[in-house]
């Protein structure tokens, strides 16, 4: 017989912000065109997202701590995200640990990875590499960053500063980063949004289910399972469980972690509604291997230092 875990919970990707700062292009040019994008509107989250915004969405979820993850820094200020993060009011878990923005292949990338290194609550970098043939898609500014050798020398850096990769791409880019994480087999990476399966079509589909195969094959990913919805407008139950069920199948519970991603995730989901899916889907697995994608596997891998009385 299932049991759905009651456990506590780490929530290993959101994001919060200020927008009064002024320094997240992406929001402010979606509020000059009224919010709209080409998946959807963002007019919903075109508003600050603080700690206070975040405890009350997941009130009712008993997380116990989580990592912030960059949430589209302007560039043009660099580590100043990181310094706000330790600006806030962090007793409570929230934000207890940072993935920060460093563009690898900037002039200044040791600089900048030295000083994001040096702060203790950070323990990952996140540099984009999702690209798209249609701009408005596109999250990185143009395509085979991967392959890219003056990138590449600036992630060479983050096995010896101690840092996590999070890797967020499209499907159609996974042959390219399985060459990358092979290359780089001392880093740690963290594939983002189960490996984003955006072409929702029988062949899109079919080729998101491949590479994510051959990426779980490769021990020094992970993968976090974490806003479904995004491509999925109109999901259910029904139609989110495959891709949980893939991801695990590809990556086992050991290497898997459920995640929010609050607030973008609530563009088409309640943070309820997302772990409700993950609770009910993970039910049939074993208390052990639902700690693990609830609480463990965020809790190395992120280096939380969540002690054993959390569990």
């Amino acid at each position: 017989m299932s049991m759905r875990y009651g456990g506590p919970v780490i929530d290993p990707h959101h994001h919060l912000w200020d927008l009064s700062l002024g320094r997240h292009p992406w929001l402010e040019r979606a509020r000059a065109t009224g919010g709209e994008m080409d998946y959807g509107s963002l007019a919903p989250i075109l508003k600050d997202y603080g700690i206070a915004e975040y405890r009350a969405d997941a009130a009712r979820q008993d997380i116990v701590a989580t990592v912030h993850v960059e949430a589209g820094w302007s560039d043009a200020h660099p580590l100043e995200e990181s310094r706000w993060l330790d600006g806030l009011d962090r007793t409570c878990g929230i934000a207890r640990r940072y993935v920060a923005r460093v563009p690898l292949d900037s002039p200044d990338v040791l600089r900048l990875l030295e000083t994001e290194a040096a702060n203790p609550n950070v323990v990952g970098i996140r540099d984009i590499v999702s690209w798209h043939p249609e701009p408005a898609k596109s999250f990185a500014p143009r395509p085979h960053r991967m392959a890219d050798p003056a990138w590449r020398r600036g992630l060479a850096h983050l096995a010896r500063l101690g840092l996590v990769f999070d890797l967020m791409l499209y499907p159609w880019q996974m042959d390219e980063a399985v060459d990358l994480v092979r290359a780089f087999p001392d880093t740690l990476f963290a594939l983002n949004h189960a490996g984003s399966p955006a072409d929702r079509s029988e062949e899109g589909m079919a080729l998101w289910r491949s590479g994510l195969r051959a990426l779980g094959r490769e021990p020094n990913v992970r993968l976090k399972i974490s806003d479904l919805v995004a491509y999925d407008n109109d999901w259910t139950l029904e139609s989110l469980r495959p891709v949980v069920e893939h991801g695990l199948d590809c990556f086992g519970p050991a290497r898997a972690m459920f995640a929010s991603d609050f607030p973008v995730a609530g563009l088409h989901a309640s943070f309820d509604e997302v772990y409700e899916v993950f609770r009910t889907v993970a039910a049939p697995l074993s208390l052990d291997e639902q700690r693990a994608l609830f609480f463990t596997t965020a809790n190395e891998t992120y280096r939380l230092g969540m002690g054993e009385h959390h569990v």
